[in-house]
């Protein structure tokens, strides 16, 4: 009997789901969590109907975006190391976390109907972000180039502010300047208490 393999049908399924989030990351990011799904299966060249099979709900396209993007952001952190001294390493990602930050903003009202579904995934992500961070600070620190004494969740939420302050996209350079502070603030300092604790 001849005809299409189920491990080929699999192959094409994986790629159209690729092509699908590839298309739907492109359009949150540009038209948020509004962006037309007609407009994403066009752009995926797949049917609309292909992607309500894998997608049932808007809030469902939303968070695999999503998680594709941590997965995504996570996964850079030993090739960074590997490419980079851990300062130059853990600054590339930080960049890259405002990055991720700002298409999670641009998703936020419909992320949050996601999130709100399932409290254990959501905090999965946080941990996942925050190991991740952890990895490139302990490297600088062994290295003598970051602080020992920093809490990875600290920095987390300092972007954050980074983010909620400085996220749009005219306001990147904005955004930068105080990266480059948070980095300066990372890098070790002469012993002693800082002189406003004294």
């Amino acid at each position: 009997m001849t005809g299409t393999t189920g491990s080929h049908l699999r192959a094409d399924a994986k790629i159209n789901h690729d092509r699908v989030l590839d298309a739907a990351r492109r359009a949150f990011a540009r038209d948020g969590a509004d962006a037309s799904l007609r407009e994403i299966a066009k752009d995926a060249g797949v049917g609309i109907g292909t992607l309500y099979r894998r997608f049932p709900t808007r809030e469902d396209l939303v968070w695999v975006v999503y998680r594709s993007e941590v997965d995504r952001l996570c996964g850079t952190v030993t090739d960074l190391l590997v490419q980079h001294p851990p300062a130059i390493a853990l600054y590339t990602w930080m960049q890259s976390f405002l990055d991720f930050l700002a298409t999670k903003r641009a998703m936020a009202d419909v992320l949050k109907v996601a999130l709100a579904r399932d409290e254990d995934q959501r905090l999965e992500v946080r941990e996942r972000v925050t190991t991740a961070l952890a990895t490139l600070l302990a490297a600088g620190a062994a290295q003598g180039s970051i602080r020992a004494d920093i809490a990875a969740f600290d920095v987390v939420m300092a972007l954050g502010g980074i983010s909620l302050i400085a996220g749009e996209a005219d306001q990147r350079a904005q955004a930068t300047r105080q990266l480059d502070l948070l980095m300066a603030a990372l890098r070790p300092v002469p012993s002693g208490p800082p002189a406003g604790r004294r």
